[in-house]
């Protein structure tokens, strides 16, 4: 099928193959209206692994005006009372709109506007649909954005949460009873019914991911989860990586180092750990290193490592891993740049 010919088929509402679709984002820099197409990340993990803090930092880095975010929650089927006598979880595909999800994916990967489904997590209700235009860079986070072929297909970087069961339960029970009105014996059972569909449907995104973003304590220095996560991120070879073996050295192993590690399939994998423990000027040592690597004529966004945005903590180990999903976003838009200027010449 030719350029056009795939590109006459993405402007109808019909959904595309996800071979279709790779091959259509592949050829075209421009969307459907002209202009470039947005850059799309993908952010998956289970419930309370850190996907909305990772993208509030990384959405408020780059400014309302640059970026759209989606909850790939919004997709579900059922509002929490109704979920209740139902035989499955909304981490089972069959409890949300998945070929709804795909087909707006495509359309937004495209450059195209969408009627996107709420779902609100502090009620459990479904709200009014919303619409939906895609700016220059589109970050998708949720339960399932990576679960099929075709989903997977529409996104330039995909990452995937995995931070140790105990961690992840701990913050999820935190924010759940916090904000979402739960006790903790609700969440618990909840949990509970949950692991099943967990594991057949949520874990299984980690082996399409082109990053994996790991939060927790180094026990080689005896630290628990009540000390201050470190952070590794596994960079598969899926996707192009800066080069940070020309940023890091002996000077600044303290906060980040490179290494070569054997993934879960046995294939080896660029492994970045941060050190919660380091000095916090050779922290800002690394990020100013990787910040003047990109080229962009602004300061450092200070909104990264933000844990709550009611509050100024700063976590340094999660500042520089949205730095580095920060350096994908902006590489990837001038590699597109670069190609429609390419393509127009």
């Amino acid at each position: 099928m030719s350029d056009k010919a795939m590109s006459d088929k993405a402007m109808s509402d019909k959904a595309m193959s996800d071979k279709e679709m790779n091959a259509l984002r592949a050829g075209r820099a421009n969307g459907a209206g002209g202009g470039l197409r947005p850059i799309m990340l993908a952010i998956a993990g289970d419930s309370g692994t850190g996907k909305t803090t990772i993208t509030a930092g990384l959405a408020e880095a780059l400014g309302p005006e640059r970026i759209t975010s989606v909850g790939a929650d919004d997709y579900h089927r059922y509002d929490r009372e109704e979920r209740k006598s139902l035989p499955f979880t909304p981490l089972n595909p069959e409890c949300n709109y998945i070929d709804i999800m795909e087909q707006h994916l495509q359309n937004l990967a495209l450059g195209k506007p969408i009627l996107k489904p709420v779902y609100d997590h502090d009620t459990g209700k479904l709200g009014r649909p919303e619409y939906i235009e895609p700016r220059e860079f589109v970050i998708v986070e949720g339960l399932l954005p990576l679960h099929t072929e075709l989903a997977r297909a529409c996104f330039d970087v995909s990452v995937f949460l995995d931070p140790p069961e105990e961690i992840r339960i701990a913050w999820k029970l935190a924010r759940d009873t916090k904000k979402r009105g739960y006790t903790e014996d609700e969440v618990r059972q909840d949990l509970k019914k949950r692991e099943p569909e967990s594991e057949r449907f949520i874990r299984p995104q980690r082996a399409y991911a082109d990053i994996v973003v790991r939060f927790a304590p180094i026990e080689e220095r005896g630290q628990t989860a009540d000390d201050p996560l470190s952070a590794t991120l596994l960079l598969r070879p899926t996707i192009d990586h800066p080069e940070l073996h020309t940023i890091l050295g002996d000077d600044t192993n303290q906060a980040m180092h490179l290494k070569l590690i054997r993934d879960d399939d046995g294939k080896p994998v660029d492994a970045v750990h941060i050190h919660s423990h380091a000095d916090p000027e050779v922290t800002s040592k690394v990020e100013t290193a990787i910040w003047d690597e990109l080229g962009v004529d602004s300061p450092l966004p200070e909104s990264l490592g933000r844990l709550d945005s009611d509050s100024d903590t700063r976590d340094e180990p999660l500042a520089l891993t949205q730095l580095l999903l920060l350096y994908h976003l902006i590489q990837a838009r001038e590699r597109l740049s670069g190609a429609s200027s390419d393509s127009d010449g």
